[in-house]
């Protein structure tokens, strides 16, 4: 039952991400014909915090929708700061994932798993990543998780 509603759940995350790149661009590029090329690679994200150390089972606790282009947008609480980061370490997320110097959290184990899924400069973007319990969450560097 469970991983039918992720399924569900991942299908109208999907939808969603669809529609809101549909509804991010304007102007002059949205009148260009069919297959024509346009100024900004799409760059759309639906980011989520899962309960459990497997995003695929666990229990989805919050999601966002982060777009970049042509301009930040979407659901993220902070999304100029966010796009400002992954533009910055695209290639390294885990670097926004590691703990503050003044962070102080205790060694418990409940884990929570992070993810980025869709597409970031026209290329497709999967990546999870788990923490040890929701501290050192709410300590990691990045304000990309922080919704």
């Amino acid at each position: 039952m469970r991983s039918i509603a992720r399924c569900l759940g991942l299908t109208s995350a999907a939808m969603g991400l669809t529609a809101l790149t549909a509804l991010a661009g304007s102007g002059a590029a949205d009148a260009a014909p069919s297959g024509a090329e346009t100024l900004y690679a799409p760059s759309a994200l639906v980011l989520s915090v899962t309960d459990g150390a497997d995003a695929d089972n666990g229990t989805v606790l919050r999601a966002v929708t982060l777009i970049c282009a042509p301009r930040p947008g979407g659901t993220h609480p902070s999304p100029a700061a966010a796009c400002a980061e992954l533009r910055a370490n695209a290639d390294q997320l885990d670097a926004l994932a590691q703990p503050r110097s003044d962070a102080a959290c205790t060694k418990e184990w409940r884990p929570v798993t992070v993810a980025a899924e869709g597409v970031w400069q026209g290329r497709r973007m999967s990546y999870t990543y788990t923490f040890a319990n929701s501290c050192g969450l709410r300590n990691s560097t990045g304000t990309l998780f922080t919704i």
